[in-house]
């Protein structure tokens, strides 16, 4: 069973869909047209890249658990990640699958579920199988950007702790709220000028120590976002 070959395959529809190929809601765009002329950052950990399609500034977007625009070794062997777009593709034209105009995926009528086997991507340093550079487990690497956006992030909070902040939480779940939820909850309650807003279908809430301090919307983002 030629086990590489489908696994990249699905991997690269996969990829091609949710990471290269247009959103069908404008959501992140309604999302950038009401902070774009702000002092904003965005962190997320989301590994969609739908925050730079929409053409938020990529200096200011920290994306904590990866991309799946980036392959990374799957040992690892180093410290690095390296883009996909270009090869991504070259696997779907190998399956026959067809790219219009508007980016958007079509699957033939002769489509394939396998890749050639010189398309398995390799790393170029060691030869190494690739992987996505996902946080699944400890083989996740922090490349040199992913340190430079960390590093950006924290010196926007920084600059801004004795401002007028708003800490806007959307969708986020109990799935890794110490990324942003519980530090948002914390600067909340100790920045005098601080106020934490959720907007999230189902999961809208707060803390008892910064209720005074909080907004929670209990409905869809989208349907918020265009009523502001």
């Amino acid at each position: 069973m030629k086990k590489k070959e489908i696994f990249w395959a699905y991997w690269s529809r996969y990829i091609y869909i949710n990471r290269y190929a247009p959103i069908s809601k404008p959501v992140y765009n309604v999302l950038f047209d009401l902070i774009k002329d702000k002092n904003y950052f965005v962190i997320t950990t989301n590994v969609d890249h739908q925050f730079q399609k929409a053409n938020f500034d990529k200096n200011r977007l920290f994306y904590t658990q990866g991309d799946y625009g980036l392959f990374q070794c799957s040992i690892p062997c180093c410290q690095k990640t390296w883009d996909n777009e270009e090869i991504i593709i070259k696997m779907l034209l190998s399956q026959c699958c067809l790219i219009d105009e508007n980016k958007n995926l079509i699957l033939s009528e002769d489509v394939k579920m396998e890749i050639p086997n010189e398309l398995i991507p390799k790393c170029p340093e060691k030869g190494e199988y690739i992987s996505m550079n996902l946080r699944a487990d400890d083989t996740f690497v922090q490349d040199k950007g992913w340190y430079q956006a960390s590093e950006r992030y924290h010196n926007f909070l920084r600059k801004c702790k004795n401002k007028k902040v708003l800490f806007l939480d959307l969708g986020s779940g109990m799935n890794t709220p110490s990324i942003f939820k519980y530090p948002f909850w914390q600067m909340t309650y100790e920045w005098k000028n601080a106020i934490y807003a959720c907007i999230n279908f189902g999961e809208a809430f707060t803390i008892e120590e910064i209720v005074e301090k909080s907004i929670c919307i209990n409905d869809d983002i989208f349907t918020v976002l265009k009523k502001i």
